[in-house]
């Protein structure tokens, strides 16, 4: 081998650098167990809310020693920042996918016209986008061409309006117009998604990733390490629409005589329930309600519908009302009425009813305010006038925000205190349409400056939330949140213990079956293993890739590779020292002849590779990546690393290296199986297993698709006895309605529950309403002292409760269902492609192609015959088709080998009517059986120690490895072979 020296060089300076980028992660991990250490000797397990106080110490160390110099060439801050990032399946943390609401930017730009052709096109571009692929924007412009009529999208009242008078004019043509708003469209997103990045900076988690997808308006956001999920939802998916009102007097003699009317209205609106007059004890607030009387009415004996729900407001308080909580809804669907608001009168027509921001999680009772509006809707003053804003604490030493205004804004901030102050009104500071206070003004003349402070009950974390919006300003759209995933820390670290767990005892595996296997030789294949494990992740901290448990199984994947390569050298070296070849002649010929079929096998695994990476996602991509970067590691460890090792050796004096040991030196030698005569059998076994599996697949239970596919909501629950998954179903199926699926995931104490209610609607209240239920439904099943909190809310020592919850809307769905099917074919087509110009005969890419075909169909069948009897989740997910393209690769990866050796020998000794293609099987029997065993023990090590999320992803790995390994001796030849021409196979006609 020449040039030795520069490629020592190359190790030796491609393993230092990687020792030096996996060194701020071991840094960052010395430093946080000495934080976890000191924080558990500070607090007592005995103290109150221990886990809040420890976690904040733990914050206050690491701040405080964070720019400490350590080892003389990095800190804290820096090291964390360079650290090998773990994904949320290993660290816990929130991923969300957002989707810009583009209708929103289509209405802001066409100033929220009321022109019914454009918003009978956006109604229609709406249904359109639950079955299409299309953009919303091209969605919308099909709808408004097909029933536009005389009307243009430049009309006045549509896009040619002030705010686009600059740019578009009401001459020109739609085709003109299309392209503007295409631009300001992609303006907006692009403004969102600065508005998002600002906003994710602010919220102190250590390594955040955000990116933008596509140019679909979508929005992904990794939160790795967050454990406040509500706070976190809350800031990426509120519009921080920022707005100050005045409020309607209290003793406002129009509103009273509205009142009056809207519950004499109502009783003829609703059906009223009869007056029952139960014998309870009262709680606080059943004495509020039966306190809420009007003096003027004599409805004591009355069904009241209105006032039936009214409690007095609090003193002092410029709000209208106090409504019970569970009464909010009635209240709200009442006065949103037609028939109601027409009662409103004249000068106060234009009301707007808003709730107040419930200051604590469980209170029973909030205030109703009515707010000063005109006929567009909009408030004295909004938030674009905010030119900064910071968190601080008031008077009281409150936490508190304090707000400065611009020159517009300090005018009518001004104006509006002033009003307060002459007519006894109040200033309700609504932020995403609640009201967090609303203060009256005592300064005759109103505030000038534009300064002010917003005070109420915060607490600390909120206020700095709240400023931190205030300051990247509002979003220009909604931002629905279409898919999102919380993992608990606790399950992250579970995650972590099994993954290191199946890895180790991987390695171990492997390592000591090469030196079984292989003698001395197998030594420096695991010295050329470990190498490139360090190279691995040294690549993918250099990188600043994510790590994640499907990545950490692709690394395990890749030890099973890499040992191909070696076994295939080796292989083709003991067969040159059986020709009677020198040590170092067939050292260097083994690993030339073998050099064609390592690429051919890493070049078919890598594009499907690339193709998973291209259209998978989140921890798919993650699998993808290090499936990537360990195959190239894989080729130069083997061939460069162990040739160099074996050349040394060699060279010696008085030095033997035999490539086996006493046990396996005669093991698969002189085999003489007849495949080709077999292969009607084999035909015969295949057809029955493929077509029980499609039978069972079409006609018997199907496959069970999880949540990626159809759309919903999962959650990972788990109790601290044992319970029955099948009689939580029946409650739960009387909650969310039937489909409700409830299994048991892991452990007896474990279930996975998913449900699709409430799937089409948007917004954090849905999740919190699923989360209420759930608790409510479940609280039997949890110790006596477990609050919604702790069910909830995620920590590093939770134990029971919701430890992962996944959510998945139906467009978003669609989408990952299109783009597996596009990979699966995708990959097919790019290896037919490959096998077509490297063995320049379609037989060997039809070949190929029909046994992995065979392979995915088998695995299917498996998964749709045993999915509800295995006692392991068997979805079909994104995991499920990162295994399927995997299968596909390790198929393809054998099927090339053979196919490899299949040219050599023919082009040598010719067809002879199919003996040379059994002479090339036998030949290469040793490496297939060899690789696969090892592959197949490692893929059980990762099975059973690896963690429940990953059983059926390494169960249908294992099933493909097996299938495969069949395939490509009994499918995919004989299926070359048969389809070959009679005189090209009897040897009468040249290639």
């Amino acid at each position: 081998m020449q040039n030795k020296g520069l490629i020592k060089l190359f190790a030796l300076l491609f393993g230092l650098v990687s020792i030096y980028q996996l060194s701020f992660t071991f840094i960052t991990n010395k430093i946080e167990d000495d934080a976890k250490a000191f924080a558990i000797g500070q607090i007592s397990d005995s103290e109150p809310d221990v886990l809040t106080k420890r976690e904040q110490l733990i914050t206050n160390y690491l701040d405080s020693i964070g720019s400490n110099k350590i080892f003389g060439f990095t800190n804290y801050d820096e090291a964390k920042k360079k650290q090998l990032n773990k994904g949320l399946d290993l660290e816990g943390g929130i991923n969300v996918t957002l989707q810009i609401s583009i209708k929103d930017i289509l209405k802001g730009l066409a100033d929220n016209t009321k022109n019914p052709i454009f918003n009978k096109a956006l109604a229609d571009a709406d249904l359109a986008s639950k079955n299409s692929d299309d953009t919303y924007l091209d969605l919308f412009f099909e709808a408004f061409d097909k029933i536009k009529g005389d009307a243009k999208l430049a009309s006045p009242d549509i896009f040619s309006n002030k705010g686009l008078s600059d740019q578009v004019n009401f001459q020109m043509a739609d085709d003109e117009v299309k392209p503007i708003i295409r631009t300001k469209i992609d303006e907006a997103i692009v403004s969102a998604f600065e508005v998002l990045r600002e906003r994710i900076d602010g919220f102190g988690v250590t390594q955040p990733n955000i990116q933008r997808l596509g140019n679909s308006g979508r929005v992904l956001i990794e939160l790795p390490g967050a454990k406040d999920v509500k706070r976190a939802m809350d800031l990426v998916s509120k519009t921080a629409q920022l707005e100050f009102w005045e409020t309607l007097e209290q003793n406002n003699p129009g509103f009273s005589t509205f009142l009056i009317s809207a519950n004499e209205k109502l009783k003829t609106l609703i059906d009223l329930p009869e007056v029952i007059e139960p014998i309870k004890e009262e709680s606080e607030l059943d004495s509020l309600l039966s306190d809420a009387t009007v003096d003027s009415l004599d409805i004591a004996k009355q069904v009241n519908p209105l006032y039936d729900l009214l409690v007095p407001a609090n003193p002092g308080s410029y709000a209208m009302f106090r409504v019970a909580v569970k009464d909010t809804a009635a209240v709200g669907k009442y006065l949103r009425m037609p028939e109601i608001r027409r009662l409103l009168p004249a000068d106060i027509r234009f009301t707007k009813f808003v709730w107040e921001r419930p200051s604590i999680e469980d209170i029973e009772i909030i205030e109703l305010y009515a707010l000063k509006s005109n006929r567009e809707g909009t408030p004295r003053i909004s938030g674009d006038v905010v030119s900064d804003a910071r968190d601080t604490f008031d008077q009281f030493s409150k936490p508190a925000i304090s707000m400065s205004m611009n020159s517009r804004g300090s005018k009518e901030w001004q104006k509006l205190t002033s009003d307060a102050n002459l007519n006894n009104t109040g200033i309700a500071v609504v932020l995403d349409n609640k009201v967090y206070t609303a203060p009256g003004c005592s300064v005759v003349g109103g505030i000038s400056g534009g300064g002010t402070e917003i005070t109420g009950t915060f607490t600390v974390a909120e206020t700095k939330d709240i400023s931190n919006v205030l300051r990247a300003g509002k979003l220009p759209a909604r931002a629905e949140i279409i898919q999102s995933e919380i993992v608990g820390p606790s399950l992250g670290q579970e995650a972590i213990d099994s993954g290191l767990m199946s890895f180790m005892l991987a390695m171990a595996i492997v390592l000591v079956w090469m030196v079984f296997y292989y003698g001395k030789a197998g030594i420096f294949a695991d010295i050329a293993l470990l190498l490139n494990i360090l190279l691995i992740f040294g690549v993918l901290t250099s990188l600043n890739a994510v790590l994640t448990l499907p990545g950490i199984a692709g690394i395990v994947l890749t030890i099973g590779m890499s040992v191909d390569a070696n076994v295939l050298i080796f292989e083709r070296i003991k067969e040159e020292l059986g020709k009677g070849k020198g040590k170092s002649q067939a050292v260097a010929d083994g690993f030339g002849n073998a050099l064609s079929s390592i690429l051919d096998a890493n070049i078919t695994t890598g594009l499907t590779a690339l193709i998973l990476f291209l259209f998978g996602s989140g921890p798919i991509k993650g699998f993808a990546t290090t499936l990537l970067i360990g195959i190239l590691t894989s080729l130069f460890t083997a061939i460069f690393i162990t040739r160099l090792l074996v050349d040394w050796y060699v060279k010696g004096k008085d030095r033997r290296l035999d490539f086996s040991t006493g046990l396996t030196k005669n093991l698969f030698k002189n085999i003489n199986i007849n495949f080709l005569s077999k292969r009607k059998i084999s035909y015969v076994l295949s057809a029955i297993l493929v077509g029980v599996g499609l039978f069972s697949l079409f006609f018997g239970p199907g496959l069970q698709q999880g949540v990626d596919f159809i759309g919903g909501r999962s959650y990972q629950v788990r109790f601290e006895k044992a319970v029955n998954p099948s009689e939580i179903a029946s409650e739960l199926n009387e909650v969310f309605g039937s489909g409700t699926n409830v299994k048991t995931f892991g452990e007896a104490n474990q279930v996975k529950i998913t449900t699709a209610y409430k799937v089409d609607v948007e917004g954090t209240e849905v999740d919190d309403e699923i989360q209420d239920k759930l608790f409510t439904s479940l609280q039997k099943y949890l110790p006596a002292a477990t609050t919604k909190a702790d069910f909830i809310v995620g920590s590093d020592e939770k134990a029971i409760g919701i430890m992962q919850s996944v959510k998945v809307g139906p467009t978003i769905a669609d989408d990952i269902k299109n783009n597996a099917f596009l990979a699966i074919m995708g990959s097919l087509f790019v290896v037919f492609l490959y096998i077509l110009l490297r063995f320049r005969k379609w037989q060997f890419s039809l070949g190929a192609v029909i046994a992995v075909f065979h392979d995915v169909l088998i695995v299917l069948g498996i998964f749709s015959i045993f999915g509800t009897i295995m006692p392991f989740n068997m979805e079909i997910d994104q995991a499920f088709i990162a295994a399927i393209l995997t299968v596909i690769g390790y198929s393809l990866n054998d099927t090339v080998v053979v196919f490899d050796r299949i040219r050599e020998i023919v082009g040598l000794k010719g067809w002879k009517s199919g003996e040379n293609v059994d002479l090339a099987l036998n030949s290469t029997l040793s490496r297939t059986l060899n690789t696969s065993l090892t592959t197949l023990v490692v893929l059980l090590a990762i099975f059973v120690f690896g963690g429940d999320s990953l059983r059926g992803f390494m169960f249908a790995m294992i099933i493909g490895v097996i299938v495969g390994t069949y395939s490509s001796l009994f499918i995919a030849t004989p299926v070359m072979f048969d389809f070959l021409k009679k005189s090209v196979k009897s040897g009468k006609t040249e290639e």
